[in-house]
């Protein structure tokens, strides 16, 4: 999920000047990974790269670019030191790349809008020109941003280690031999996809608390009345009479959450969801009175004993009890980001560094 995409192609189209913060490189640790973006107008902000001074010191460079060139455009690079001078004790450094984005940039900006929205991922190249260029000579000598179709599973092909983040974008900042310093990121959508059965109270609380994560969430239910006038960015409402079609139509490694206001309903979706064997993750609103129930319907309906262990009911991470909606909606928002992680970790190449954490965010 990337929101700055989306906030830079509302301001473009009506003519607003905007700064795409990027952090293009990051040397120990840092409040957060490459390839995390920022994006900063005269008055507001977009996404963060971290919090703290970092981030005040970035909306401030920021600014002073708008200032300067908000009508023909800039791009500029500066390296942070997360010391003392930045009264942050992270201890590692953070290389930031500054584009001041224009009218000029609404045709890159809007193609790669409407290629997130189509499932699609993109490539994108920036170059900054020299070391020591100043901000206009940047953007001039760099000439225009560079997009690429690009399959979403396909690695940057940089000799750098690039560092996946959150938003599932591979980031890696280069010098070419003619010495040109070169921004290259791979932008596709989440795969951390979400189906979530259910617009009651709680599922209408986990939608809010899933807004503000990188990932994708279809939301279903039968009753078109309980879904709110709109939903948030990265939220499709699936209003149906059988929302049973959509467990077949969700992608491999999808995240299922079942909590519909009909126990019938719920059980007929645990049956389409016991006849896929690739999601990552599937959840069922409940007691343990009413899982066992729930498992002796449905080895009665075919479904082999040894699966019910796939299945997680109660949900929630373990040790919050409480049974308020917003309570059990950060509980399980925990609970599908802790699986995310570890399939992650997983699933990362041989060798490959896991993204540190141990900076949290900065104060």
């Amino acid at each position: 999920m990337h929101r700055w995409v989306d906030a830079a192609h509302k301001l473009l189209v009506r003519g607003e000047a905007a700064v795409l913060v990027t952090i293009a490189r990051v040397e120990g640790s840092a409040p957060r990974e490459a390839g995390t973006h920022l994006l900063v107008t005269r008055e507001h902000v977009w996404e963060t790269i971290g919090g703290g001074h970092l981030e005040w010191r970035a909306m401030e460079v920021a600014r002073q670019l708008l200032r300067q060139y908000g009508q023909q455009g800039a791009r500029h690079v500066e390296r942070f030191a997360l010391g003392p001078s930045l009264g942050q004790c992270c201890g590692g450094a953070v290389t930031l790349a500054f584009e001041v984005l224009t009218l000029a940039d609404l045709a890159w900006v809007s193609a790669l809008h409407k290629r997130l929205a189509a499932g699609e991922a993109s490539l994108r190249s920036v170059a900054f020109g020299a070391p020591g260029a100043d901000a206009a000579a940047s953007a001039q000598q760099g000439g225009p941003v560079v997009l690429t179709e690009l399959d979403a599973r396909e690695p940057l092909a940089h000799p750098h280690t690039l560092t996946r983040d959150a938003d599932d974008a591979a980031c890696a900042f280069w010098q070419a031999n003619d010495g040109w310093l070169w921004l290259s990121e791979r932008l596709a959508p989440s795969d951390f996809h979400i189906v979530l059965f259910g617009a009651g109270h709680v599922g209408q609380a986990l939608v809010q608390v899933l807004s503000t994560l990188p990932c994708r969430v279809t939301w279903a239910d039968e009753r078109t009345e309980t879904f709110p006038e709109t939903a948030p960015l990265n939220t499709v409402i699936e209003s149906t009479d059988t929302p049973e079609a959509l467990v077949a139509e969700a992608p491999p490694g999808a995240y299922f959450l079942v909590m519909t206001h009909n126990h019938a309903l719920d059980q007929r979706l645990c049956e389409e969801i016991f006849k896929r064997n690739d999601f990552a993750y599937f959840g069922l609103i409940g007691s343990m009175t009413k899982r066992r129930q729930f498992e002796h319907r449905l080895r009665e309906r075919g479904v082999a004993p040894e699966r019910f262990e796939q299945m997680i009911c109660p949900i929630g991470v373990a040790g919050i009890t409480g049974k308020a909606p917003a309570t059990i909606a950060i509980a399980v928002a925990a609970q599908l980001l802790r699986v995310r992680e570890q399939q992650m970790r997983q699933s990362a190449p041989a060798g490959a560094a896991a993204p540190s954490h141990d900076a949290g965010a900065s104060a």
